[in-house]
């Protein structure tokens, strides 16, 4: 119960799902965790929870989409954990699908702002900060960046998720070699769920829209389940496992990596 020990930790989008998730499960392993969210009542939930069950936690209500902020953020983790060294880019938006001919320009924008700005500033910032507490052959950083399925496939209706998330996962990899090269021993990886069963997805499930057709909830939640060979949809606790893995020293030879967490998803 200590992999992460001595570790400080941002975890943005910690309100709920795979963020608050990621948050108990790092700190149950030792870490201090900054839960930042834009929803402040339930992220201070979730630091409240952090502290009850014996860990370390602080909430920062935080839009990943403003620099400011972001400088702030990690301002708030040296100056009260005493540094920084794991940011997981985890906040994001599941716009509503529907065929590129009929998205606003304004949507697909915010789309973008919300699940690929706000990564580029999480790196930005991470990797300024992070670097200046890791040694090379010491102790490293890591960055680990929250893509999706599809990230890697294409659906139809979801070109600006598409092109966020695929985005996020090249954003990665530039990220890892200019860290690699620079020799800040700071890993930058990026993680791929399936069909998670998280507040995010049940409202995707309720809209009902797949592939520019209008199903029933029930129906949309079985469709969705058959695409994954696994049989069922995924939880928060299984993505955070795979958050934590790459967060710990346990990764240390991994860096630029795709972790796809998808019940099978991608492989047909």
């Amino acid at each position: 119960m200590a992999r992460m020990q001595g570790k400080v930790a941002i975890v943005t989008g910690a309100a709920k799902g795979i963020g608050a998730a990621t948050a108990k499960a790092l700190a149950r392993e030792g870490a201090k965790v900054v839960c930042s969210d834009f929803d402040a009542e339930n992220g201070q939930v979730v630091a409240d929870e952090i502290a009850g069950e014996g860990g370390t936690a602080t909430f920062f209500r935080h839009d990943v989409t403003d620099e400011a902020q972001w400088e702030a953020v990690v301002k708030l983790a040296e100056e009260k954990f005493g540094g920084l060294h794991v940011v997981v880019n985890n906040a994001g938006i599941a716009p509503e699908a529907g065929p590129i001919e009929e998205k606003t320009l304004a949507d697909w924008r915010h789309t973008i702002e919300v699940d690929l700005d706000s990564v580029f500033l999480g790196c930005k910032h991470g990797i300024r900060t992070i670097k200046k507490y890791t040694s090379k052959g010491g102790a490293g950083g890591a960055i680990v960046n929250i893509s999706s399925i599809l990230g890697l496939v294409g659906q139809s209706g979801a070109s600006d998720y598409n092109a966020a998330k695929g985005g996020v996962r090249l954003l990665t990899k530039s990220a890892a070699l200019e860290c690699a090269d620079a020799g800040y021993n700071i890993r930058v990886n990026s993680v791929h769920p399936g069909y998670i069963d998280t507040p995010m997805v049940k409202n995707v499930i309720n809209r009902g829209v797949m592939g520019g057709a209008t199903v029933g909830a029930n129906e949309m939640r079985e469709m969705l389940i058959m695409q994954h060979p696994i049989g069922r949809l995924g939880i928060a606790e299984e993505i955070a496992n795979a958050i934590l893995f790459l967060s710990s020293d346990e990764s240390t030879f991994m860096t630029g990596s795709e972790v796809v967490v998808d019940g099978g998803y991608t492989t047909r």
